[in-house]
């Protein structure tokens, strides 16, 4: 099997997936920017071949790449950087090589919020009231409808990248004097508490492994208000949540890929959709999924890859959260003394890359319990303030 992997170098630890692949015997093919002697070892040993394009959002040179690749291999049967920037991408590319996943005719049900609220509304899912606007007067409008608070997003975009909450008629005229030249979608705000369902499905769309994450907060108030964040696994998914979840699984037709579904709890095991990422979860949660349930998700995926479909053995036995440091903050407790006090419960210490610092602060704190009080209590003593 040939699989061309996309940016295998970012994120850093995405190279695991190639590792997986061809521990499973595909032939890995990757294709980047970055010279290929500036690539970790790890990185280059996971790959068969590496192709290096000038620029990454060079269309004519990735179909160059590929048809080099077609030439040198056989027909690609596979495409993907399990990365939302390139969706887009991938979607033409698998139209123009006819390789199985996500086509273009697809491709706006992923990417665009807009189409993204329709699947949802098909799946019988509850959404936010809003749509696209295209100019001050139907944001107007659209809030004379719904009301003020509101939150004005890209129609496609990443994250919480250019999103924006909006207060009043102030902040409206203040967001057109100044947005970007793409289309925004405008919602209601909506108050509730982030939960994630997360999980692989195999080609069939059957699911193969799922779990569920909460969050302290949004990205957006992440990013924006300069705050921590904390996030962690769940051993037992709400019911609520799980048939929701698995509604939009089969509604988004997700096939032979990773899902990161988000939804706002408003009221006990009532939940409101947010959006859908066909993606593993940002971060380190793909680490967190391994931790979670004594697995191996690069290999599991690689396996799915290679071989169709599998059954999967796991049980939720753990917690594991993630909590941030940021540099610019004093803290009580040093790294030291956190390691002394819950060193048993700690799997790892990431140096979070500077592009990412912003929503995953500058250090980030792996640990994992059974028991959900422990998870709180050292997500409180990593993150307490030298000021509180």
């Amino acid at each position: 099997m040939n699989v061309v992997f996309l940016s295998p170098h970012f994120p850093h630890h995405y190279h695991r997936f190639c590792r997986q692949l061809k521990n499973a015997g595909a032939t890995v093919l990757g294709i980047a920017d970055a010279a290929y002697d500036q690539l970790e070892p790890d990185v280059r040993d996971a790959l068969t071949e590496y192709y290096r394009v000038a620029k990454m959002d060079d269309y004519d040179a990735l179909v160059r790449a590929l048809g080099y690749f077609t030439h040198r291999y056989g027909k690609i049967d596979r495409l993907d950087s399990l990365n939302e920037h390139w969706l887009g991408v991938e979607a033409a590319l698998r139209d123009d090589f006819n390789i199985f996943g996500v086509r273009g005719d697809g491709i706006d049900a992923i990417r665009r919020k807009s189409h993204m609220k329709l699947k949802f509304e098909e799946a019988g899912v509850p959404v936010a009231a809003g749509r696209v606007v295209l100019s001050l007067e139907q944001a107007r409008e659209l809030l004379a409808e719904i009301g003020y608070p509101a939150v004005a997003k890209p129609d496609t975009g990443v994250g919480a990248l250019d999103t924006y909450r909006l207060d009043s008629e102030a902040d409206l005229v203040r967001f057109f004097d100044h947005k970007p030249p793409v289309d925004y979608i405008i919602e209601a705000f909506v108050s509730g508490t982030i939960y994630s369902f997360d999980g692989l499905a195999d080609a069939d769309g059957r699911i193969v492994y799922h779990t569920a994450h909460t969050y302290s907060q949004g990205i957006m108030e992440t990013v924006n208000e300069d705050r921590h964040v904390s996030y962690y696994s769940l051993r037992d998914i709400p019911p609520g949540l799980e048939k929701l979840g698995r509604r939009c699984v089969e509604t988004f037709a997700v096939k032979e890929r990773f899902f990161h579904i988000e939804f706002f709890l408003t009221a006990p095991d009532s939940y409101v959709a947010l959006e859908v990422n066909m993606r593993p979860p940002g971060g380190y949660t793909t680490d967190m999924f391994n931790y979670a349930a004594d697995i191996d998700i690069y290999s599991l995926w690689a396996r799915l890859i290679t071989s169709g479909s599998l059954g999967s053995d796991y049980t939720r036995d753990y917690h594991c959260c993630y909590a941030s440091r940021k540099n610019h903050y004093t803290y009580r407790h040093t790294h030291d003394q956190i390691m002394a006090a819950y060193e048993p419960c700690m799997v790892q210490v990431a140096s979070v890359p500077g592009v990412f610092s912003s929503a995953l602060g500058d250090v980030g704190y792996i640990f994992r319990s059974p028991d959900l009080d422990q998870i709180k209590e050292i997500t409180a003593f990593v993150q307490a303030s030298a000021e509180g």
